[in-house]
Parts: C-alpha cells; sequence; structure tokens
C-alpha cells in the first residue's frame, strides 16, 4: 500500500520546495514575523514527509512479515505482527489528526479569551487556572504565549485574560476549547467548606492576517483609551496607553493593554477584532445550516462543554464527545490532548 497517495506526500514535497525557494530569496528576512512563519511550516511539512515515509518503511516491513509467517506456516511470528500492526493502528492514527486541521485559519496562531461567570472571587480563581493550563499546554508544544489583556481579580485570580498563542495550528487544536467550563468542588473562599459550582466562558478566534477581506469601516468603530494596569493593580505606565474597540454593528468588544504604546495596543485590538468579526460570520453561516437542517442548538451557560469535578470524586469530562478522564492534576497542567484530539474526530462524523 502507497501512503504518499492517501497523505498528499507529493504535494507536500512541492509546497516545501516552493518554501525553500521563498526562505533564499533576497529580503527574506525583511518581515521577521512573516519569517518565521515560513519557516515553521517547513518544519511541519518536512516531519509530515518523515512521518509518513517512516509509516510506509513499517506497513512494507509488516507485510514482508505477514509473507514469512505465511510462507513458513510459523505462527510463533504472529504475536510480534499483531504488536506491530497495533502500534502502526495507532501512530496511524496520530497522523490522521495533523491532516484533520485542514480549515480555514487551522494554522493560524489563536487568540484565546477567559471570561468568568457570576460567582466572584470563585469564578475569578476558576479563570486563573485554566489561563494556567492553557499556557502550560502551549507550552508543552513549543509555541509562545504573549498577554494582550490582564485584568486582575480583586481578591484572586482574573475578571478577564486574553492570550496570543504563537504557533503552527494553534487555533486549528485550541478552537475544539470554545465553549463554557464549568468546576465543582469545594471552595477555598469559603469558611463553610461548601461545595461550589463555577463557570468560565473561553473563546478562541484566529489571529487573521492584514490581506484576509474582512470589512471593518472606521466610522463603525468607537475606540476609548484608559490607563493600563497589570496583574496585581500595578500600573505599566503612566499613560493612557490600554485601548478598548467597540464594533458598533455587532456590540463586540476588545481590549488590550499589553503594549507600552496606545498605537500598538490599537493594532493588537484591531487583530483581535478581526477575528471575532470572522469568528461571529461563521458562527451565523452555521446557525443558518442548522436552521435549514433543523436542528436544535443550545447557546448560554447550561451548554457547558466540559466538566471539572474535584469534588465529591475527581473526573474531567467534555459532554460534546464522552471523552473523560479521573487524573484531574494532569489536565490541569496542561494535559488535554485528548480532550482535543477527541473533539476534531468527533467534528467528522
Amino acid at each position: 500500500m502507497n501512503l504518499g497517495g492517501l497523505f498528499d506526500l507529493d504535494v507536500k514535497i512541492r509546497r516545501i520546495a516552493e518554501l525553500e525557494d521563498k526562505m533564499a530569496a533576497p529580503g527574506f528576512w525583511d518581515d521577521n514575523d512573516q519569517a518565521q512563519k515560513v519557516i515553521n511550516e517547513v518544519n511541519v511539512l518536512k516531519d509530515s514527509v518523515t512521518r509518513i515515509q517512516e509509516l510506509e518503511a513499517s506497513l512494507e516491513e509488516q507485510q514482508l512479515m505477514l509473507e514469512l509467517i505465511m510462507e513458513e506456516k510459523d505462527e510463533s511470528l504472529l504475536p510480534d505482527l499483531e504488536r506491530s500492526v497495533k502500534a502502526l493502528s495507532k501512530e496511524m492514527d496520530d497522523f490522521e489528526l495533523q491532516l484533520l486541521l485542514s480549515e480555514p485559519y487551522d494554522k493560524s496562531n489563536a487568540i484565546l479569551e477567559l471570561h468568568p461567570g457570576a460567582g466572584g472571587t470563585e469564578s475569578q480563581d476558576w479563570a486563573e487556572m485554566l489561563l494556567r493550563m492553557y499556557t502550560r499546554w502551549a507550552e508543552h508544544r513549543g509555541f509562545k504565549v504573549e498577554t494582550m489583556d490582564y485584568l486582575p481579580g480583586d481578591e484572586a485570580g482574573v475578571k478577564s485574560v486574553t492570550l496570543l498563542i504563537k504557533g503552527y495550528n494553534a487555533y486549528g487544536y485550541l478552537k475544539a476549547e470554545k465553549g463554557v467550563h464549568r468546576l465543582v468542588r469545594i471552595s477555598p473562599f469559603d469558611s463553610s467548606g461548601r461545595r461550589h459550582t463555577s463557570f468560565v466562558s473561553c473563546s478562541v478566534v484566529p489571529d487573521i492576517e492584514d490581506d484576509v477581506d474582512i470589512e471593518i469601516r472606521t466610522e463603525d468603530l468607537k475606540i476609548d483609551t484608559y490607563r493600563a494596569s497589570g496583574a496585581g493593580g500595578q500600573h505599566i505606565n503612566t499613560t493612557d496607553s490600554a485601548v478598548r474597540i467597540t464594533h458598533i454593528p455587532t456590540g463586540v468588544v476588545v481590549t488590550c493593554q499589553s503594549e507600552r504604546s496606545q498605537i500598538k495596543n490599537r493594532e493588537q485590538a484591531m487583530k483581535i477584532l478581526k477575528g471575532r468579526l470572522y469568528e461571529k460570520k461563521i458562527e451565523e453561516q452555521e446557525a443558518e445550516l442548522a436552521k435549514i437542517r433543523g436542528e436544535q442548538k443550545e447557546i448560554g451557560w447550561g451548554s457547558q462543554i466540559r466538566s471539572y469535578v474535584f469534588h465529591p470524586y475527581s473526573m474531567v469530562k467534555d459532554h460534546r464527545t464522552a471523552e473523560e478522564t479521573g487524573n484531574i492534576q494532569a489536565v490541569m497542567d496542561g494535559e488535554i490532548d485528548n480532550f482535543i484530539h477527541a473533539y476534531l474526530r468527533h467534528q467528522m462524523n
């Protein structure tokens, strides 16, 4: 069996050649961010080509072993072959996940926002726990994390936070995390030791390039500036560098205060706005399709995508895919790939 055709090996090899020509061209490093994106894509493609070739070699080896068993009628080799087939099947399964990320902007960086629900300090603390979880997940993958906006909680946790997660396929993976995340635990902020349920909304949009055609008219924007403050409430600077942009037709509001420059914060906020408007457009299209099909979809705090139960038992369960694990500590340390992979596979069905 030729896996190269199944996995578009020739297409990948041609794309590598195109990108390497770009890398060799004069002025390639004039735009450092764009150059890094090209390099990242080349590295991912080369890794894919290597994996396809390794899978083909492994498959060929197993076919030869099967032929040997049949010719020699030596069944003692069957257990080894079965183990080898199972291992190859898992490798192909894992590799298939990479190929599922073929939607527009899947390969883009991701802009991830966390917003606590009602519940004050308890839900704000939960938002900070999720912030740590996603930061750890990104670090495990070698992605770069930048804080675009951060509003600390009054006593603990965060009132809201926006991250830019830079890495190939970052949006493709993290789009699985969009929705409401529910925590059930004995609250450390309740002196009576009662069980509390908290909610945090996670929004993920792609970091869309300037050349993408999403119309934003200047007259549709309301732009406010204010003094930025960081974690713990300390001032980042003493000027009104933080920026809040309201898109009047849709009511979408974005903020950014990560840079000392108001101009840079405005540029970053416009990036977030462009991603949010793209996401809104896709959601409207999906809602229209669902309406045509007669599908009913719940929207709101009641439609949480995942529950994290610390008490009275330990379990994290994704309600869309039924994927679950009892190892809560691992999940909170960023090990969420099993949930992401289950979601991507679920989308195929």
